[in-house]
């Protein structure tokens, strides 16, 4: 259930300070930036084909069931956002010859393409995620958040 824009003034004392329910907060408005600069970038893509494209660009070709373990996203969800992704031609498919059972998936030239525009769609919602932030306050932060996440 989404947490309502007016949540500070109505969440009890006891819980709002609590860093617990700060990262939740922060979830929901980051969650909420990704999805409407999506929405509005004209690509018809979410940020799960982002991980999807972005895991491709970083790590070269790889099985479906890597590019799922890799990037958070489960089995069921994958196979339909390749096939989006596919169907569009940002990434190829093909039976591993090693493995017959197996997919390896390769981002193609337009694949990187629409990544980079989806890039400078990100960087712009770390923008607006952070802008009541200093430069250091954002650098110290995202490392805070990593030593967090790292552990």
């Amino acid at each position: 259930m989404p947490i309502s824009p007016d949540a500070n003034e109505r969440t009890p004392d006891r819980i709002k300070h609590r860093p617990s329910w700060l990262v939740s907060r922060a979830h929901g408005i980051s969650f909420g930036l990704l999805t409407e600069a999506f929405e509005s970038s004209g690509t018809g893509l979410r940020p799960y084909h982002y991980r999807i494209l972005s895991a491709l660009d970083q790590w070269g070709p790889s099985s479906q069931a890597a590019i799922g373990r890799d990037t958070g996203i489960d089995p069921s969800d994958m196979t339909a956002a390749l096939v989006e992704l596919e169907d569009r031609r940002l990434v190829e498919r093909r039976v591993d010859p090693a493995h017959k059972r197996r997919n390896i998936v390769t981002l193609t030239t337009p694949g990187a393409e629409v990544l980079g525009e989806l890039d400078r769609v990100i960087e712009d919602v770390q923008a607006k995620l952070l802008a009541p932030l200093s430069s250091q306050e954002r650098h110290d932060f995202t490392e805070l958040l990593r030593r967090i996440v790292d552990r």
